[in-house]
């Protein structure tokens, strides 16, 4: 074998060492966290776990801020302009004219 086939062999011998104690270490700590939560008769609702949208109202829509005067299209002021905002606003319109 020669020197570089020897230690890329020996590179992924400590690649899969390193995988096995990350696996080891989570096993180890959700092992800790299931006994303290045993310990004190807790649950994971207790923990107050909840998802990233759940926090954001679960992904509800989010009132209007501009309004279309002729066909009421809205806008919540979140993300991309709509077109027809755009055109209006390239033809002179001023962004608070079309404020609800």
């Amino acid at each position: 074998m020669d020197k570089l086939a020897e230690l890329l062999a020996q590179k992924a011998a400590l690649e899969q060492q390193i995988v096995e104690a990350q696996r080891a270490q989570k096993a180890q700590a959700i092992a800790q966290v299931r006994s303290l939560m045993a310990e004190h008769g807790l649950t994971v609702a207790d923990l107050g776990s909840r998802t990233v949208s759940a926090r954001r109202g679960a992904g509800g829509k989010v009132a209007a801020k501009f309004r279309h005067p002729q066909t009421n299209q809205t806008w919540s002021g979140r993300g991309l302009q709509p077109n027809w905002l755009k055109q209006a606003l390239a033809g002179g319109a001023r962004l608070e004219d079309f404020k609800v």
